[in-house]
């Protein structure tokens, strides 16, 4: 199983125009991350394994988990905002079972529907929205066979 969550709520995009990479969560996304990291950290089976965008945002929206089970947050720019959907999938195939991933709203979706084009079967509804996390599980063969997404937590 791994997890593809998207950033928490993060500052408004015209106030931070200039850097982008660096527009931090805003009070109620550092409630859904902390949210976040609660609910995974409870699953026996996620690893040290979690990577994020470069962006501030993303980083900080695994933070929380890091801290809870002992780990690290690794940048890989395969999940920053405007990356193609190859990158992410080419890093979902190579991560080791229990691995949580962060990155955006362009790139999840992307992302979900070329693994959808590869045979993925979508279990409930789909959810895009901020601090969402998909859970993606392996076949036999290592391919991802299945996504189910689980709601945000509140604050929405």
């Amino acid at each position: 199983m791994l997890h593809l969550v998207r950033h928490a709520k993060a500052g408004s995009r015209s106030v931070r125009a200039a850097d982008e990479l660096s527009r931090p969560l805003t009070q109620a996304g550092r409630t859904q991350a902390l949210a976040v990291a609660e609910r995974l950290s409870t699953d026996s089976l996620i690893s040290r394994s979690l990577i994020s965008s470069p962006s501030l945002r993303c980083v900080q929206t695994l933070e929380p988990l890091a801290a809870q089970i002992g780990g690290a947050v690794v940048v890989d720019e395969r999940l920053a905002e405007g990356a193609r959907f190859e990158g992410a999938l080419l890093l979902l195939a190579s991560v080791p079972d229990g691995s949580v991933l962060c990155s955006h709203g362009d790139v999840i979706p992307a992302t979900i529907d070329a693994l959808v084009r590869r045979g993925c079967e979508i279990i409930g509804e789909p959810d895009w929205r901020k601090a969402s996390v998909w859970l993606l599980r392996r076949g036999d063969d290592g391919d991802i066979v299945e996504a189910t997404a689980w709601p945000p937590p509140l604050p929405a």
